[in-house]
């Protein structure tokens, strides 16, 4: 998750209550912390870049997949992506990851204090749908 963490050294908190009395209200943008689906005894950390019903570019640096690819996310499933995308893991390797693998939220880095930083999701929200769950944005596509 270069830049938000260093690889070793950091310190965050986990909200995992707060996920688990509204895991609903996850938004884009938003830390998360989750069971690994390709090595399920670890736990990781990435971004949610796609919400159930959203459609997401595969990959739009063409590392792993090419740029024109996008998939639809299904029902139950979030897309996530590491911050460095060169080096990271994550959806694109394994697609749409089931939202049961979430456990908690990232709320801060405690440590090193120096770094100490509360993060706000800073998520984005469909603000106005077709009745099925896509965003005006989405039915143009």
């Amino acid at each position: 998750m270069l830049p938000t963490f260093e690889t070793s050294g950091e310190i965050a908190f986990e909200s995992i209550a707060s996920h688990r009395l509204a895991s609903c209200n996850l938004t884009r943008g938003e830390l998360v912390s989750l069971r690994s689906p390709m090595k399920p005894n670890r736990i990781i950390c990435k971004r949610i870049i796609g919400l159930p019903g959203d459609i997401v570019c595969v990959d739009p640096t063409a590392l792993k997949a090419p740029s024109e690819e996008h998939v639809v996310v299904p029902k139950g499933h979030v897309w996530i992506a590491g911050d460095n995308a060169a080096c990271s893991t994550d959806s694109r390797d394994y697609g749409p990851v089931s939202m049961g693998l979430i456990r908690g939220r990232i709320i801060a880095r405690v440590f090193p204090l120096n770094r100490f930083q509360v993060f706000t999701h800073g998520g984005t929200y469909i603000d106005e749908c077709d009745g099925q769950g896509r965003s005006s944005e989405q039915m143009r596509l």
